[in-house]
């Protein structure tokens, strides 16, 4: 999205956060209708007490059934609070929940569908913030809108809709004047302690920062015989946050005190200006205490929907962050392209080149190199020198800037990737497994796989010693990212998840580089039987591990310097001579 004025974020905002509500505004509407019945005896009980206050102040005018009356309007209003609340909140609960969940749906289906180089962009931390407390704070800002801020102006409405239809202007005049001196003064000294409070957690910090150091530095500071100097420097930060904390617990005392007193003062002068007006018997005894409770009521309103701001612009803000995915262009384009049936592995890069949206020069330029189907090529460099964006355009993450990638003969410019990537695996350098069992894993994303498949797979894959040490074998858990397996271990679940997709293409990470020579061995006895017969992409940090390539391809710069088969690279004594010597 383009980036656009404050008023027009904020009315896009408000927009989206309405397209969220209308398939339900029946809902809504009849939990608003709910809430106003169930509420309605917090705004109809200064009226009852006004009138028995009436009842029994002037006895002459009033008769005793009345009192009764009031008391069974005012039960009656009480009981039917129970079956209200329940019809408000859930239907007000239904709307939040399919939200919420909706949110989260669209959340989830739109980082499957973004590119891998939205995601490269992207921060983890971030998009889990979106799909979590974002979401969240769209669902608070939800139940605030038709919860606190439809209690405070349906209140306000009906104390000055009371006030006028008793005929009282000099009461209402008075409201209209009092409530935003009042409510000023309120946030004027809210504001302070605000401020003071932020200064003081601010020094805190400081003081937590400090310490952080002091206890990192211990080793350094114990082997030079400097503790001293530590808890002197200590002490003085120690010292400085008491004082002013004491400054900030008095300070907050007195702003404290006079905004309370800002709050009461009003009260005061509607008790002393409705007390007037009953004495001059332009009102009752019992309307003293009831524009005097509405006063209070308006006041507390209007001041709590002021102070509702930073509650409604977090949720609004939330709305945009989850907008900036699911409004992101970013997307890998499938939809209406050639849907691959069939791959043999035959992949031919005519003149590729290819630029990251924010690099200042080409990853890689002007790539030419044909790769026959079952043929195992490595791809060898220094780092930087493109060997992992060339995979990346094998997998169809990217697509190249310049030049065609072939398939079988068929640009995959115009391919469905989705399609095409039922027919490849990856290996990465750095496993990645998720937090169920050995089973899950190797059969991730195949429902219904035959456990026959899933028992030859554990075999070429070398994990059956370690199924049947296992109590419960495959379904043994790993734990969070394999943590309860060895890395060799963790790298032949990954081989296994690969052969039992059959595929026909093959991309390996150096699988093997950070492995000790025992489970090097078996990874690499388990990979000679997953790439027989398979096109097969290496990408070789050590090159030791490329002795079974068929042909090996040289990057350096993001250019393809050498090509061949190992004895014609050494006896070139080129590029990757170079590398071998230096690796000897």
């Amino acid at each position: 999205m383009q980036p656009s004025e404050p008023s027009q974020r904020r009315e896009c905002a408000f927009g989206s956060l309405w397209a969220l509500f209308r398939p339900d505004a029946w809902r809504l509407a009849l939990s608003a209708a709910c809430f106003v019945v169930k509420h309605s005896p917090v705004w109809i009980l200064p009226i009852i007490v006004a009138d028995v206050i009436d009842v029994v102040a002037l006895p002459a005018r009033h008769d005793l059934r009345r009192l009764w009356v009031d008391g069974a309007i005012m039960l009656a209003l009480l009981v039917q609070n129970i079956p209200f609340e329940l019809v408000h909140v859930t239907q007000l609960s239904k709307v939040i929940r399919r939200i919420e969940k909706e949110l989260r749906g669209a959340l989830t289906q739109r980082l499957q569908q973004l590119s891998i180089a939205f995601h490269d962009r992207s921060h983890t931390g971030a998009m889990q913030s979106k799909m979590l407390r974002d979401v969240e704070a769209v669902e608070g800002l939800c139940r605030f809108c038709f919860v606190m801020l439809l209690n405070g102006f349906t209140s306000i409405a009906f104390a000055l809709g009371v006030t006028f239809y008793n005929r009282a202007p000099a009461m209402a005049l008075f409201y209209f004047i009092t409530i935003p001196v009042s409510v000023a003064l309120i946030r004027f000294f809210h504001r302070r302690i605000h401020d003071m409070n932020k200064g003081f957690r601010t020094r805190i910090e400081a003081m937590s920062a400090r310490v952080a150091e002091m206890i990192a530095m211990i080793p350094i500071t114990r082997a030079h015989g400097a503790e001293q100097h530590e808890i002197s420097t200590i002490e003085t930060h120690l010292t400085a946050v008491r004082e002013s904390g004491l400054r900030l617990d008095v300070l907050n005392a007195l702003f404290g005190a006079v905004a309370w007193v800002s709050f009461q003062v009003p009260v005061l002068l509607s008790l002393m200006v409705a007390g007037y007006l009953a004495f001059h018997g332009r009102i009752t005894p019992g309307e003293v205490t009831m524009y005097s409770s509405y006063f209070m009521m308006i006041l507390g309103s209007v001041n709590m929907i002021l102070n509702s701001y930073p509650m409604i612009a977090r949720g609004l803000e939330s709305v945009r962050s989850i907008r900036e995915v699911l409004d992101s262009p970013d997307i890998e384009r499938n939809e209406g392209k050639v849907a691959v049936d069939d791959v043999r592995g035959a992949f031919a890069f005519d003149g590729v080149s290819f630029a990251y949206p924010s690099g200042e020069f080409h990853a890689l330029e002007d790539i030419r190199l044909e790769v026959r189907a079952g043929e195992t090529l490595a791809v060898v460099g220094e780092s930087g020198a493109g060997k992992s964006t060339l995979m990346a355009l094998v997998i169809g993450f990217h697509r190249p800037t310049v030049g065609r990638i072939l398939l079988d003969g068929r640009n995959m410019e115009e391919l469905d990737l989705r399609s095409f990537r039922r027919f490849l695996a990856v290996v990465p350098q750095q496993t990645i497994l998720f937090s169920g069992s050995i089973r899950d894993n190797i059969t991730y994303g195949l429902p219904d796989v035959p456990e026959e498949q899933v028992q030859r797979v554990i075999d070429a894959a070398n994990l059956r010693e370690l199924v049947n040490r296992l109590s419960a074998g495959l379904d043994t858990l790993v734990g969070e990212r394999g943590a309860r397996l060895s890395g060799g271990e963790r790298q032949r679940v990954s081989i296994a998840r690969a052969m039992i997709r059959q595929p026909r293409v093959i991309v390996l990470d150096e699988a093997t580089s950070s492995l000790d020579a025992a489970s090097e061995s078996l990874v690499q006895e388990a990979l000679q039987r997953l790439i027989r017969d398979r096109t097969t992409f290496i990408v070789a940090h050590r090159l030791s591990t490329i002795r079974h390539a068929h042909r090996i391809a040289v990057l350096k710069r993001g250019r393809l310097v050498e090509l061949g088969t190992p004895d014609e690279l050494m006896a070139r004594d080129g590029e990757f001579a170079r590398l071998r010597r230096f690796q000897a």
